[in-house]
């Protein structure tokens, strides 16, 4: 066996992470949590339409749900995951150790750590996220999470009736269009990087009174005190702004598990993992949960995911334990 073994192991310590450690915690699991502090929403200073946390800042949250976790005796570790993968013959279980340790002959993974460490498990959660890829504009990255952002259920209320724009990246980011106009009555998009409006499409936004920007975006300018104030498009016009909404591409942080082959979907966003409706993957004891196999899914809906994997861990776990207990009865009749 490995050198090192705990019976779930969860790769990402965010909302959703930590909402399954704690389902696991709390079902007297062994839980470990591999987390390396970096959450998508860490450029934000506060959350919203987070019902019961609303305007906290998303650090605090998880600040919280790690004390919680921890209570169950969850332990957390600061550490990155190079791969998960089934074991080999040297690794083998032999059913020893306790009730958590696999026994023989069952589905189990282990897990490589960044600083060396392989640890074996009996299931898998990925909860790492997704990695925003932004359009490479001058000034965009260092207004991520401020004057810019991409949900608008998350940051539109805070520049309601204010002087927003969106920055088109697919025809993707006419949904975002749509959802804005809720929010303000000076609505600017900047279309270059949507491609050709159709004419109807066109109209329907001229209809709604949306300003519409044909040149491409070449800076996003802040004042002395970073504070978003204008867009320069490539044609040297400066266009007044409060607030930029847009989509970069998003990259789902599944390497880890990549070499396992692991069925995926087609969705509007890219190519992401296939999960049943509590998480589990392809494989038997893999789960994903939370943004890695959802980007449009806040804090909210991560949470949710994370609890549903964590009774879903918890309920493939109990049917091995009882399966290997009546094995193990029948043993030993026949003995």
């Amino acid at each position: 066996m490995t050198a090192e073994w705990i019976e779930t192991i969860i790769v990402g310590g965010g909302a959703a992470g930590l909402s399954a450690a704690q389902s696991l915690g709390r079902a007297r699991r062994g839980v470990l949590v591999l987390d390396t502090g970096r959450p998508r929403n860490r450029f934000a200073d506060r959350m919203h339409n987070v019902l019961g946390h609303d305007g906290i800042a998303p650090g605090e949250l998880l600040e919280i749900g790690r004390r919680e976790a921890a209570g169950y005796g969850v332990r957390i570790e600061a550490v990155g995951v190079r791969a998960v993968r089934e074991p080999r013959p040297d690794e083998a279980a032999d059913g020893a150790g306790g009730p958590d340790r696999p026994g023989a002959g069952e589905t189990r993974l282990v897990v490589e750590l960044e600083d060396g460490r392989s640890i074996g498990t009996r299931a898998v959660i990925l909860a790492s996220g997704v990695t925003d890829v932004l359009p490479e504009i001058p000034g965009l990255a260092g207004q991520w999470g401020r004057g810019a952002a991409h949900c608008p259920y998350c940051h539109g209320w805070e520049v309601r009736g204010e002087r927003i724009a969106v920055l088109g990246t697919s025809p993707m980011s006419l949904h975002q269009v749509q959802l804005l106009r809720q929010w303000t009555d000076e609505l600017t998009v900047f279309t270059a990087g949507i491609g050709e409006l159709a004419d109807a499409t066109r109209a329907e936004l001229l209809a709604r009174n949306i300003r519409l920007v044909d040149r491409p975006v070449a800076e996003v300018v802040g004042d002395e005190d970073g504070v978003l104030r204008s867009v320069r498009t490539d044609d040297g016009r400066m266009h007044l702004i409060d607030a930029l909404f847009t989509f970069g591409a998003i990259r789902p942080n599944d390497d880890a598990i990549a070499a396992l082959g692991l069925a995926r979907t087609e969705a509007p966003f890219g190519s992401f993992l296939a999960v049943d409706p509590l998480g589990r993957t392809s494989h038997p004891r893999i789960w994903a949960v939370g943004n890695v196999v959802n980007p449009s899914a806040a804090v909210p809906l991560a949470v949710s995911s994370g609890s549903m994997a964590g009774g879903g861990v918890n309920l493939a776990l109990a049917e091995a334990d009882f399966a290997r207990a009546a094995e193990t009865a029948e043993t030993a009749v026949v003995r």
